[in-house]
């Protein structure tokens, strides 16, 4: 079957007619583009007629040709193509640019990262807290010794270093934080006890929800609510006194009984020992400032009684 070439192509009288191939292949690498090419009709013959295969007009390098087509090798999934535009990575590599290998995981750093969870059971269930999270809020609970005789130990919450809502992991973050306390409260109580909230130097937007505190008394466990002989309250605000008066009537009368307003740092030593209870520098500050405001209303007072 002969298919001759179309008029003007490859003829060998227009060899030297020949119009320059297009260049359309761009050097630079900016946007390599697949370039779709129609195959020229060509005559398949054995023979070295015109417009064969084997005409001396179509074997453009002097060298013989010689393919095996049984050892070429096709593509598979695994295979990577290189497109033009990319850069060649032993290119680079010999420009002293060494491509970036992925770090071994050592044995330590995987140790570490399990020290970054910590497992605990609330209420028979295994629960796993975030302690990578949670590692810049965990000043808010500690334990601030004990009263009395026996083990009753003081636990200290203080809300000033809980964190603040307009987080983008505020939920998370809460989440992981009450389990942590509950964890840890476990962990302080032996016998009876009491908690000093540090209500003093917090922002509204760092108060916890209702809904966080009230599921924090909740899975308290039985003994640990029963056990808790005092809550005191050191410079409630508006709002924790709003909170408390709301929620009155859905709580025990019993843990109602247990809560206590204290105003100054002062009035709170005259009920428990200070020695070992931790006081951010912000509620120091905090208790002065009251102190002094107090001090000048009295003399303000004095000064208006007198005649």
């Amino acid at each position: 079957m002969d298919i001759h070439f179309e008029e003007g192509v490859l003829s060998p009288s227009a060899t030297d007619m020949r119009p320059e191939p297009p260049n359309s292949l761009d050097l630079n690498g900016s946007h390599p583009r697949r370039i779709k090419l129609t195959a020229p009709n060509i005559n398949l013959s054995l023979d070295q007629s015109e417009g064969s295969i084997l005409s001396d007009d179509n074997l453009d390098s002097p060298d013989e040709i010689d393919i095996n087509v049984d050892e070429l090798d096709t593509p598979d999934e695994a295979d990577s193509f290189e497109y033009p535009g990319h850069e060649d990575p032993m290119a680079n590599r010999s420009s002293g640019q060494e491509s970036e290998s992925i770090p071994e995981y050592t044995a330590e750093e995987e140790r570490e990262d399990n020290r970054l969870w910590r497992t605990v059971v609330i209420g028979e269930q295994e629960q796993r807290i975030d302690m990578k999270v949670i590692e810049p809020y965990r000043r808010v609970i500690s334990h601030g010794g004990y009263y009395g005789d026996g083990l009753n130990a003081i636990i200290v919450f203080a809300a000033c270093f809980l964190p603040d809502s307009s987080r983008a992991d505020y939920h998370y973050v809460m989440e992981n934080l009450f389990l942590y306390v509950i964890s840890t409260l476990e962990l302080m109580v032996a016998e009876d006890y009491m908690i000093v909230y540090l209500n003093g130097a917090t922002p509204r937007r760092k108060m916890p929800g209702l809904g966080w505190m009230k599921k924090c008394y909740q899975m308290i466990d039985r003994r640990l609510r029963k056990n808790l002989k005092s809550f005191i309250i050191v410079h409630p605000s508006w709002f924790i006194r709003t909170i408390l008066a709301v929620t009155r009537p859905f709580i025990s009368s019993k843990f109602s009984s247990k809560i206590k307003y204290v105003s100054s740092l002062s009035e709170l030593s005259g009920l428990i020992p200070m020695d070992c209870i931790h006081i951010p520098e912000s509620i120091i500050k905090l208790d002065e400032e009251l102190r002094e405001a107090s001090e000048a209303a009295n003399i303000d007072m004095k000064l208006k009684e007198k005649p």
